[in-house]
């Protein structure tokens, strides 16, 4: 008989991904709740024009008239037809365009791949296929070409009672059906290690379809056996050495690749994010790394690799951990090219690296903390990105400096410098240098006194407009008292969209302004206190903002996490946001997942004409089990997206959508 673990009402790699646990933050640093209703309380709206539109966002839609709806409207950025909001288990794209899956989870990568089998899977297999959970997507033009290029994806973790018969077994007591799961066997756990990672993979366009280049010349798997090099100011450190690697700068594989980015220079750069989960194994107390890791959740187990592998386990490697957090750099150009974790980025759990080139040349990536209670960075580079010379680009993200943001009641920003011997970054505190700082990211943080946001997932800035775009999913921890009646965001379960102006209009500053966008959730409910406007229709509205794209019209899209039949009553999917003018907070809906799912991406291509999303963990029960009536697992899935076949289980998949006859999406 099959030994299984205790049964749980959640899957623990799901639960890993609901990012619900207790906050690691131990700081009283203000937080985002309390600065919001600070500034937006009754003495501050009688200060000035900017409180006047933040009053305006927070009248009832029942008190506003219709010719602002109107007017909205016609001022809308976006031209398509709204896409009803709903559940069922299919994808669903607006009237007039199509949406076709170009790769799913074990879709063969090179000509030798093989097919996907899902009775038959294997480690080998798999890192010859398309990896699974499909997270952050982005586009690499060959010659400069919107309808030729490299795709690059991140493959953020796995869902093993989605992905294997046979280990999952359900148990009902007073009515209510529980999982019990078998432990995996360490065939089982190779094929998750290859599983993750990232995939490149050159597309084309035929005939307005997009298709896979199996032979590509460039393709390439990435996995969590990977071959890597740490570089920049903790390579070699002590606190990043092992029994496997004395020398403190090679390490295997990356996992947990959540969103990510491309650089200016051509190169793909993947965000270590839920790295706690990977981690078994305990520490003694007064070990000089368990209160580091007790800063980051670790470990968490919600992953048995520790069972076959003795670098995930604590007690045999201590500093392992200290190895993941950070922001990888792969050059596509070169399928041999060893990728380079940059620690000078910071480790923490990384939501996205996009990145912009400021007016001086040199380059400013946004990166957002994604845990309750944490922090928004951005990271400069110290030399100048230079277009006519690849090569003088080649280790740009080993010299930088890393910020941390302030965000101040009268809508300031500041960056503070991370940066050793600068303010309580000194040795008074524990640091030795530099390496010490960033390897202990969050607590450089905390001591400078960081603004504990609601989850910071992706940002987004603007070549356009000239701002930065800021998605906070949610924060169910925040208490009561932490906000006031012009700010009733207790329990903030919807999230929220800041955005920032730099001062002078320039990436590199050191301050600027901020506003809120948005608060999200259902309009129609006076207590949620969200601000769309009014021309906002009941499809239109959306939570859980997660991550986010910018068009070349500079145009904002939003993709939700979280949202279902217990928290919305619809799934997750793609939202246009207007940023401007009278339709500034008008959303609409232009594509949705299937039950079960997240939408992960967006990704617009240079041209405007497609839109690659990604389609992650669809049939997940997640924390919706009460609503779906059942479990959702391998053998009795909720839905079994994209090929509806019973022989095969449900596939996390990137759909590319286009406009029907062609054209620009949303024109």
């Amino acid at each position: 008989m099959t030994e299984h673990r205790s049964p749980d009402a959640r899957f623990r790699t799901s639960l890993l991904e609901e990012n619900d646990g207790p906050a690691t933050n131990p700081t009283d640093n203000r937080t985002m709740g309390e600065i919001i209703a600070a500034r937006f309380s009754r003495r501050g709206f009688l200060r000035g024009s900017l409180a006047v539109s933040a009053i305006a966002a927070t009248v009832s839609p029942l008190a506003l008239i219709s010719a602002d709806e109107a007017r909205a409207a016609e001022s809308s950025a976006f031209a398509f037809d709204e896409l009803e909001a709903g559940i069922d288990d299919k994808h669903h794209v607006a009237p007039g365009y199509d949406a076709d899956v170009l790769l799913r989870w074990g879709d063969p990568l090179f000509a030798d791949s093989p097919d996907f089998d899902p009775t038959k899977q294997s480690a080998q297999a798999q890192s010859r296929q398309f990896g699974y959970n499909n997270d952050y997507v982005g586009y690499l033009p060959i010659d400069g070409s919107a309808e030729h290029g490299m795709l690059v994806v991140n493959h953020e973790y796995t869902n093993p009672h989605l992905m294997f018969p046979g280990i999952v077994k359900i148990v009902e007591k007073d009515g209510k059906k529980s999982a019990e799961v078998a432990p995996l066997s360490k065939e089982q756990v190779d094929v998750e290690m290859a599983a993750h990672g990232g995939t490149i993979v050159e597309i084309r366009k035929d005939a307005g379809k997009w298709q896979v280049v199996r032979d590509g010349k460039l393709n390439r798997r990435i996995t969590s056996s990977t071959e890597m090099a740490l570089s920049g100011p903790v390579a070699g450190h002590d606190r990043v050495k092992t029994n496997a690697d004395p020398s403190g700068t090679k390490v295997f594989g990356t996992f947990n690749n959540c969103a990510g980015g491309v650089t200016p220079w051509g190169t793909y750069v993947m965000a270590e994010e839920n790295i706690h989960g990977y981690f078994s194994g305990e520490l003694p107390a007064d070990h000089k790394e368990a209160a580091n890791y007790k800063r980051l959740g670790i470990p968490e187990g919600a992953y048995e690799w520790a069972a076959h592998y003795d670098r995930f386990d604590l007690a045999k490697e201590p500093n392992e951990a200290n190895r993941f957090g950070w922001i990888v750099e792969v050059d596509v150009n070169d399928p041999t090219s060893t990728p380079r974790k940059r620690t000078a980025m910071g480790r923490f759990k990384h939501e996205g690296a996009e990145s912009i080139v400021a007016k001086d040349g040199r380059v400013v990536f946004y990166l957002g903390d994604d845990e309750r209670f944490d922090y928004v960075y951005k990271f400069v580079t110290k030399a100048a990105f230079n277009p006519n010379d690849h090569a003088a680009n080649k280790d740009l993200l080993d010299d930088g400096t890393l910020h941390v943001a302030k965000f101040a009641e009268d809508g300031s920003v500041e960056w503070l410098p991370i940066v050793f011997g600068q303010g309580p970054l000194t040795a008074e505190n524990g640091f030795t240098g530099q390496a010490d700082v960033l390897i202990e990211t969050r607590r450089s943080a905390d001591l400078l006194g960081a603004t504990k946001m609601d989850r910071p997932e992706d940002i987004q800035p603007n070549a356009v407009n000239g701002k930065v775009y800021v998605m906070l999913t949610n924060n169910s921890k925040r208490k009561a008292d932490q906000v006031d009646a012009a700010n009733p965001r207790a329990e903030n379960a919807f999230g929220h969209i800041i955005e920032i102006s730099e001062d002078g209009g320039d990436f590199t500053a050191a301050k600027g302004k901020w506003e809120v966008l948005l608060k999200c959730g259902d309009p129609s409910v006076a207590d949620i206190g969200a601000t769309f406007s009014t021309a906002t229709t009941a499809n239109g509205w959306f939570g859980m903002p997660d991550n986010c794209a910018v068009d070349s019209a500079g145009r904002l899209w939003v993709a939700t996490d979280g949202q279902g039949p217990k928290a919305t009553g619809r799934t997750d999917g793609l939202w246009a946001v207007d940023t401007e003018g009278s339709a500034r907070a008008t959303s609409k809906l232009f594509f949705r997942v299937p039950i079960g799912a997240e939408m992960c991406g967006p990704l617009f291509a240079p041209d405007d004409q497609t839109a690659f999303v990604a389609v992650q963990h669809p049939g997940d029960g997640g924390e919706d089990w009460e609503a779906f009536g059942r479990p959702s697992y391998y053998e009795d899935l909720s839905t079994r997206w994209p090929d509806f076949k019973p022989d095969m289980p449900v596939r996390p998949s990137v759909v590319a959508i286009t406009k029907q006859g062609g054209g620009k999406i949303a024109v």
